[in-house]
């Protein structure tokens, strides 16, 4: 079965008989004056039908009874496209249309979209609920319209018409977190084609060259190889921008004794893959750089030998916390005992950001990382309980170290505080992509190097 029909099956299934769902596709957004960015597909819409056209409006009804000239239809897939316009073809390329919305994707029925505000009232009949992720401005003021039509309709022909809006993080997101072999195999696929990429510009790094070289490098392995995009902005710090978290200019020239922290990864069918790794451009590690890089380097393999179903994400993060604040003891950064250290957040200067998400068609994958528990009674509180991780679900493990900017304002004796003059400048993120499994996990970008003794080779070509 086409594997965006299985989901959109398992998906009504889910919402039951009297919800409808509505998605949008993402909009065509203006680069500058004639220019358009790139269209990349809302991954919701890709989801649940591969189409990956603009001005494009997805609708899933269950039961919906749709009258197209003499005949009346029972849709499940309702699709409003972009009808062919070979004029506009000829600049833009090929437009599946109305047609191609029928035969090449399934939908049982199809319109222009300029046929929408006549067509979605009548489709939303019979439904109590309508699936939708507002917050779309203009589009939200259209589906409240058509919420308002159908109800005037129901109102006279004693029918059903929605009174609810759900958010797809309900039953969408929840489908979505959990992997199948076809979205396995497409991120196994982006995980290969980023780990090619990942020891190239190791290769080629050296004192001399600029991050934006080591930067083309990877998009050229990333199309070479089929990818259609990155999967995010590629970061190349070297120096001091690697304590940068978000770094994005990539115009440093790399100099001898820099560390290089690169987080990059590429987009394949539609799904992600998320990397980072950290080395020296000079290709040996410093004593101090070693040091430092160990300290981060167990503490990821300490949280990534957690990994199995019923583990959270947040015990994850305290293992990686704790292994990173006796690290930073070693290193003579910290002084005291580690479980106050830990307790105090001393080590926050240094570590700001949380140890993992989830990943998957977005690289901050949607799905709900605490989920509601009820005590026992009608009047029991009810409390927010992080999840425990399940098989099919893919997470990040990325602690890191950043003795930078960040860290200026922390004061010597405050909070354990001892002395980090010696690892100033040094930022180092270690992050693989890994699958939780029924016995345990799978680290699906394992192939990259990352011990000490196998980054020195790579970066030695």
């Amino acid at each position: 079965m086409n594997p965006s029909r299985a989901r959109r099956e398992r998906f009504l299934d889910a919402i039951g008989p009297r919800t409808a769902a509505v998605f949008v596709a993402t909009a065509n957004a203006i680069r500058n004056n004639d220019v358009e960015h790139d269209f990349r597909q809302d991954s919701d819409v890709f989801y649940l039908t591969g189409f990956d056209e603009p001005d494009t409006v997805v609708v899933l009804t269950p039961h919906a009874s749709l009258k197209v000239d003499d005949a009346t239809l029972a849709p499940k897939l309702t699709m409003f496209v972009r009808p062919r316009d070979p004029e506009r073809e000829v600049w833009d390329g090929y437009r599946a249309g109305v047609e191609g919305a029928r035969e090449q994707l399934g939908a049982d029925a199809a319109f222009p979209i300029d046929d929408l505000a006549k067509r979605l009232p009548e489709l939303l009949l019979g439904h109590d609920a309508v699936v939708y992720r507002w917050g779309n401005k203009a589009f939200d003021e259209r589906l409240f319209a058509a919420i308002q039509t159908a109800r005037r309709t129901a109102g006279r022909q004693g029918g059903y018409a929605p009174t609810r809006l759900i958010d797809p993080i309900e039953v969408l997101y929840e489908q979505r977190l959990r992997k199948s072999e076809d979205e396995l195999a497409q991120m196994r696929t982006a995980c290969a084609i980023t780990a090619e990429a990942h020891a190239k510009a190791m290769a080629i790094a050296a004192p001399g060259r600029y991050e934006y070289e080591l930067e083309a490098v990877l998009l050229e392995t990333f199309r070479r190889r089929g990818s259609e995009r990155p999967a995010y902005g590629s970061i190349v710090g070297s120096g001091p921008n690697g304590t940068i978290l978000h770094y994005r200019k990539n115009d440093r020239r790399l100099e001898d004794g820099d560390l290089v922290l690169i987080d990059a990864g590429c987009e394949y069918g539609y799904y992600a893959s998320d990397v980072t790794r950290t080395f020296p451009a000079n290709g040996t590690f410093s004593d101090a750089q070693r040091a430092a890089y160990e300290v981060v380097l167990d503490a990821q393999l300490a949280a990534i030998e957690m990994v199995k179903p019923g583990v959270t994400q947040g015990a994850l993060h305290d293992r990686a916390v704790e292994v990173l604040t006796a690290g930073l003891v070693k290193l003579g950064v910290l002084e005291g005992d580690v479980a106050q250290l830990v307790k105090d957040e001393a080590y926050k200067p240094f570590y700001m950001h949380k140890t993992g998400h989830w990943l998957g068609m977005d690289v901050h994958d949607v799905g709900a990382y605490f989920a509601p528990k009820r005590g026992a009674g009608d009047d029991a509180e009810v409390k927010m309980l992080q999840r425990p991780l399940e098989p099919g679900m893919v997470i990040t493990i990325e602690p890191g170290l950043y003795f930078g900017i960040g860290a200026d304002k922390a004061k010597v004796g405050e909070k354990g505080l001892k002395d980090w003059s010696h690892v100033r400048g040094i930022g180092i993120r270690i992050e693989d992509d890994i699958l939780v499994t029924e016995g345990g996990h799978e680290n699906l970008t394992r192939a990259i190097p990352k011990t000490v003794a196998e980054v020195e080779a790579a970066c030695r070509g």
